[in-house]
């Protein structure tokens, strides 16, 4: 090893990484490339989402990056004995990052940065295809942009996933004198850390798709909305807008173009119902985060009374590519209404957790064994819920759908934000089902009766069928409890509350000391 050679080494800042501990790593590389006289540059990466090998830590070489993984404290002095830096051979090599199967296999799009750049470069950001599709969306009218959103098919890559060029048309052709980009950056389902990855990993890519979405209606201001749980993404985003902003790619004048757009980061107070678009806005505008009545929709009376398009981080950082290479180009992946990518995560009793970025069709089993390796525990994958905690619990037999929105609509479940959260043959459906109607019960805003005293009931209910009493009785009961609450509530966490609890009985009677025909 020369002396006086420079290396480039990569060691994610994401927070899965750092909480089983790549911060210490990073400090520990540091200090041994000290000690041994040897130029180190440290580059704080987003994670590649292979969360098993975290920390993740890869080297420049002649021949790529190397990675190495998982790597701890006390490994690092055996890695420099080795001659990592030049992609020695150790125990824990793993090669070309670019060649392990589970990231080969994936198409990224949305997340085609992450985990190559530093996060808060610009340079790394334009070097790898950053804001041209902003620069493309200067030269465009307002009605252009908003037809290459829509020609590209996305849809919102949250619960509803409503066509997003549909949502930005009625932004832009409702007069007002003011109007808002709001980014719900609340992930608060289960299983769910796409957002916060591409916030940590990439941020521009959100603030280019915010500059782009502001421009195609007409607002001049934007809001990301951010869950105070995720105090690294604060940081990052407010340095990142900064950046931004001295870049002359935010405020005034956006590029010489005579565009304006601010830019704000807002934290919310851990409250779930703040997901839903009108508690957000609540709360944004300093209220209780409680649900509005619809209409009037967000996007012609939203934040302070004014259109807003109120979108998820995913669906906004897939804006940059539309523009960028085009809504033809997004739109040959994937199949039927569902375009483009969606970026699936996998938690729960898994073997390889992580983020996986496909084109809509794969089937679950692909996800869970091709990807996941299947359970953790190696005992048979009995569940998965989708969609997060307020999901329907999707059984085995079901694993051969493809993901697909109307397809997981056909079978009563929904794709939601991509999180799927794994269950082997161990676990009782009842408690489950018990936990989506507490869950509830502690996260209603509590303005609408079928949602707060529905869901109390319904712990009721199941809390009797578990005690042996009169179950058949008990879950006819149910069934009246159910309409009730999908037809009178004010938004879906009141109607969908009861999505996981009718899913677990019909797919596993048993678990409830019921017959198949009960």
């Amino acid at each position: 090893m020369i002396a006086n050679e420079s290396y480039k080494v990569y060691v994610p800042c994401d927070t899965t990484a750092a909480s089983v501990g790549a911060d210490r790593v990073a400090g520990r590389l540091i200090d041994e490339a000290q000690q041994r006289g040897i130029s180190l540059q440290i580059v704080r990466n987003g994670s590649r989402g292979m969360f098993w090998l975290e920390p993740l830590v890869e080297v420049v070489t002649e021949q790529g990056r190397v990675a190495y993984g998982p790597v701890r404290p006390a490994d690092v002095a055996s890695l420099f004995e080795a001659d990592f830096l030049r992609g020695g051979s150790h125990a824990l090599q793993l090669g070309l990052t670019s060649e392990i199967p589970y990231l080969k296999n994936q198409e990224r799009l949305t997340f085609a940065r992450v985990g190559l750049i530093d996060p808060l470069s610009i340079s790394d950001y334009e070097a790898y295809g950053g804001f041209v599709g902003l620069r493309k969306a200067i030269d465009m009218p307002p009605n252009g942009i908003v037809a290459a959103v829509k020609g590209s098919g996305l849809r919102g890559r949250g619960g509803a996933a409503f066509p997003t060029g549909i949502k930005w048309q009625t932004v832009l052709d409702t007069a007002a004198d003011q109007k808002y980009i709001v980014c719900n950056a609340d992930e608060g389902d289960s299983g769910t850390f796409a957002d916060r990855m591409l916030m940590e990993g990439d941020p521009y890519c959100l603030i280019e798709g915010m500059i782009i979405a502001g421009l195609g209606v007409g607002a001049t201001i934007g809001y990301i909305y951010l869950r105070s749980e995720y105090p690294r993404c604060w940081t990052i985003l407010n340095e990142a807008i900064a950046y931004a902003r001295a870049a002359n790619f935010l405020g005034e004048n956006i590029l010489g173009s005579g565009r304006h757009f601010e830019l704000e980061v807002r934290l919310g107070a851990g409250a779930y119902i703040c997901g839903e678009e009108t508690a957000l806005l609540e709360s944004l505008e300093g209220k209780r985060g409680e649900v509005r009545a619809k209409p009037p929709l967000p996007a012609v009376s939203g934040l302070f009374g004014k259109p807003t398009v109120v979108n998820n981080v995913i669906t906004l950082a897939s804006v940059p590519i539309i523009l960028s290479c085009g809504p033809e180009f997004y739109h040959d992946y994937g199949l039927g209404r569902s375009r483009g990518t969606l970026t699936l995560q996998l938690a729960g009793n898994i073997k390889y957790p992580g983020l996986i970025e496909k084109a809509f069709g794969m089937t679950l089993k692909e996800l869970l064994y091709d990807y996941g390796g299947g359970s953790a525990s190696g005992r048979p994958i009995r569940a998965v819920q989708a969609g997060g905690p307020l999901g329907a619990y999707v059984p085995a037999k079901d694993f051969d759908m493809p993901i697909d929105y109307e397809a997981f609509m056909e079978r009563g479940a929904m794709v939601g934000h991509g999180g799927i959260v794994a269950f082997d043959d161990s676990v009782d459906m009842l408690k489950m089902a018990r936990f989506a109607m507490e869950f509830c019960v502690e996260e209603s805003c509590g303005k609408c009766t079928p949602c707060r005293i529905g869901s109390v009931r319904g712990v009721e209910v199941i809390d009797k069928i578990a005690a042996g009493k009169e179950r058949s009785e008990k879950v006819e009961g149910f069934g009246g409890l159910w309409g009730t609450m999908k037809d009178g509530f004010l938004c879906a966490m009141g109607g969908m509350t009861p999505f996981p609890v009718v899913s677990a009985l019909k797919h596993f009677p048993e678990d409830f000391g019921l017959g198949p025909n009960e």
